[in-house]
């Protein structure tokens, strides 16, 4: 065959057609064993370990044989050529194998010499940093000078080939495993942000890497005293389960390289002789012999939080991609900043909450009191929603209000209304009156935010309570009479503060004993179903249905909006007074 399209020919099967560059080798035995004087082939590959493979060529003879250092019959031992730097060109001699005291070349000495060659032409070359090669040309005797050129020219020529061919082929597989480490990453990141609860957020990252990473996973969070403690566990075996939960939180060897790599801002990895004392040796836990541990810190927003531990029981060169190590730590580290400031955010909205609402309802003689708070989106900011009730000697006053949207400012609004509205009631201020107050304190302190509220002024008669109302754009409460009719009680009014001189009208009805009135927010009836329906349109039947007991009256109207409701994230407010027999709290 023509060299230059032998060269072609090879070219193609390095670069196109094969995954690895030694399966390239038919195509190189095919194109050197013809050459002139060529009897026998023989090539090499090793890394910085020790040899890797041998194999040899032989014209006419028994075809290519491979030989791994592990066969009964290695024939290369264990010493290898001088390694050739990653930039370097091939390395190329002719080497003299019939000399007096030769000096055979490494790992290929004997395949030659047991071929019958003479003399051969030697080609060191680069593969890749750490990864080298060799082909040898036995030849029975010594080239011609111009021969021998020729032959060290060819060899260079196909050496720079396999080279190219293997970049090409480690590029692949640098670009698939990046896809891969990328789809990994996305899936986890997918996962992670999934919720919004801590401790699952945590069992998230440690069952996403198992078996996914490595065999073993442990991730540890800093605690209020400073010290690292585990939060999940994750093992293929799940009889280690337990065993390494234990290990990560009390072996002292464990916790001294928590320490180093919790400090280093790469994390860490130990592997071999760097285990020894650890609790990973021989005889090691319920799980396999771990061969490698990797610590990586979980750094979010300037902050360590903690860290993220491997174990690896098989091969490590997962551990090696310290980059995709990092990159899943880091992201893990914001899904679990994210969820713990979610947390505490929470904590704080649920505490603020709570002091814009009584934290109880008083004992009256003649009603029954209940009321219950729904916070629409726990994620989202404290609400305006308020009710108060409010003795004054035998009058009591029903309050329920509602200040648009969320945050500090509508939790300023509502503070200012349900307390001004609370000092003008226990003074003893008319319904009408004290909205009409709280209106100008609104509007004279220029508020942004406007508020709908309703007052309910109730005295003891005979038989019930005279009831007196005013509303300030609020929805209309239900009265419930005993024998199960539903109505609404009209109670117009502007909302407050917007018009400064804004007039609220009272209205009086009767409530008699057995009936319950029924205050809410908006948040009970825009609580929309699947198809768009709103409850508005079952609240009344929901408010015929409630038990005759009074005291989980706001409860059960709000669970039934809550089952009825799957759009919707405003909160809702619930306050109800069933009138009973004088005597009767």
């Amino acid at each position: 065959m023509e060299w230059q399209r032998a060269l072609h020919l090879l070219w193609r099967a390095a670069t196109a057609e094969v995954q690895d560059v030694t399966g390239v080798a038919e195509h190189v035995y095919d194109f050197l064993l013809p050459l002139p004087g060529v009897g026998t082939v023989v090539g090499a590959r090793w890394d910085d370990r020790g040899p890797l493979y041998l194999r040899r060529g032989r014209a006419a003879r028994d075809g290519v044989v491979t030989w791994l250092p592990s066969d009964d019959g290695w024939p290369g031992g264990q010493t290898c050529p001088d390694t050739v730097a990653a930039d370097a060109v091939p390395a190329v001699r002719l080497v003299d194998l019939g000399a007096a005291a030769p000096v055979d070349p490494p790992l290929a000495g004997p395949s030659l010499r047991g071929s019958g060659a003479a003399w051969a032409v030697e080609c060191v070359f680069p593969l890749a940093p750490g990864d080298s090669a060799a082909l040898w040309l036995g030849l029975d005797r010594r080239p011609a000078d111009e021969e021998a050129a020729a032959l060290q020219e060819r060899l260079t020529q196909v050496a720079e080939i396999l080279r190219a061919g293997n970049e090409r082929i480690l590029e692949i597989r640098a670009h698939e495993k990046r896809q891969v480490r990328d789809a990994f990453l996305a899936e986890a990141s997918l996962q992670m942000d999934a919720s919004l609860d801590a401790r699952e957020t945590l069992h998230r990252v440690s069952r996403l890497a198992v078996p996914a990473v490595a065999e073993g996973c442990v991730v540890h969070l800093f605690g209020e005293d400073g010290r690292l403690a585990p939060v999940a566990t994750a093992h293929v075996a799940a009889s280690a389960q337990s065993w390494l939960t234990s290990t990560a939180r009390d072996d002292p060897w464990m916790k001294a390289v928590l320490s180093r790599g919790a400090e280093d801002r790469e994390g860490i990895v130990l592997r071999g002789d760097d285990l020894t004392g650890g609790p990973f040796g021989t005889p090691a836990g319920p799980g396999g012999p771990v061969q490698a541990l990797s610590v990586s810190p979980l750094r979010a927003r300037g902050r360590v939080l903690g860290t993220l531990t491997f174990l690896y029981e098989s091969a490590d060169a997962g551990v090696r991609d310290l980059r995709m190590l990092s990159d899943l730590a880091g992201r893990a580290a914001l899904a679990i900043d994210t969820t713990t400031l979610y947390e505490q955010r929470r904590r704080h909205v649920q505490m603020l909450q709570r002091h814009l609402l009584p934290r109880a309802l008083p004992e009256v003689e003649g009603l029954e009191l209940s009321a219950a708070y729904h916070v629409g989106d726990p994620s989202l900011d404290v609400g305006g929603d308020f009710y108060d009730v409010v003795v004054c000697g035998e009058t009591v006053s029903l309050v329920i209000g509602d200040v648009c949207g969320r945050g500090a400012e509508a939790a300023a609004a509502t503070a200012l209304a349900r307390h001004t509205l609370r000092t003008l009631l226990e003074d003893g201020v008319a319904p009408a009156a004290a909205l009409a107050r709280l209106n100008r304190a609104l509007t004279g302190e220029g508020a942004s935010r406007f508020v709908t509220a309703l007052v309910i002024r109730l005295v003891p008669a005979d038989g019930g309570w005279d009831a007196e109302i005013a509303g300030a754009g609020h929805p209309w409460p239900y009265v419930r009479r005993a024998d199960g009719e539903v109505a609404e009680t009209p109670a117009r009014g502007l909302l407050l503060g917007v018009v400064p001189d804004a007039r609220y009208e009272p209205a009086r009805f009767r409530l008699a004993e057995g009936d319950t009135l029924v205050l809410f927010t908006d948040g009970l009836t825009e609580a929309r179903s699947q198809d768009g329906t709103q409850f508005e349109e079952h609240a009344a039947a929901a408010v015929g249905a409630l038990a005759a007991s009074g005291k989980t009256a706001a409860e059960e109207l709000v669970a039934a909006a809550a089952q009825f409701r799957d759009r919707g994230d405003d909160d809702t407010a619930v306050l109800t007074a069933k009138a009973k027999a004088k005597g009767t709290k």
